[in-house]
């Protein structure tokens, strides 16, 4: 299964040339740049670990790609975002958000069907990483 979230997510991977070019393009928009993680990947989890503090004051999407590898390696594990935030409308709006690494096993989502009153049935997505406590969820075999 590939998890497909944000910008680009049903393309292949972007290499670090074009993820570059897309740090760039948001510096050049005035927009900071933020990179994030996570091991619960579930599309309502919109809050993912930020890695360090969001870049303001960057001028080249090199400085940007650095903090981008060093998260990768750091977290080999888990799933990597870019965030580039534009503040032009007084508030941190998300202009562009795409992934930037994954796990190599992407154990994927179960569809759970839950039966309430009236014969009303509601679905949940889970994911089968949270199966396993955080830290665990994607180990490496």
């Amino acid at each position: 299964m590939h998890i497909t979230q944000g910008t680009f997510s049903y393309l292949d991977e972007l290499n670090d040339e074009e993820i570059s070019a897309q740090i760039q393009y948001g510096i050049d928009n005035g927009w900071a740049v933020a990179i994030e993680f996570t091991d619960e990947p579930h599309p309502r989890n919109v809050y993912w670990e930020m890695w360090g503090m969001p870049m303001f004051d960057i001028e080249h999407s090199a400085e940007g790609l650095k903090e981008v590898n060093r998260c990768r390696s750091a977290f080999p594990d888990s799933y990597v975002r870019v965030s580039l935030y534009n503040a032009a409308l007084t508030k941190q709006t998300t202009a562009l958000q795409f992934m930037v690494h994954r796990p190599q096993d992407e154990p994927g989502f179960r569809l759970r069907r839950q039966e309430g009153p009236n014969r009303q049935i509601r679905y949940t997505l889970e994911p089968y990483a949270t199966d396993k406590p955080r830290g665990e969820r994607y180990g490496r075999s």
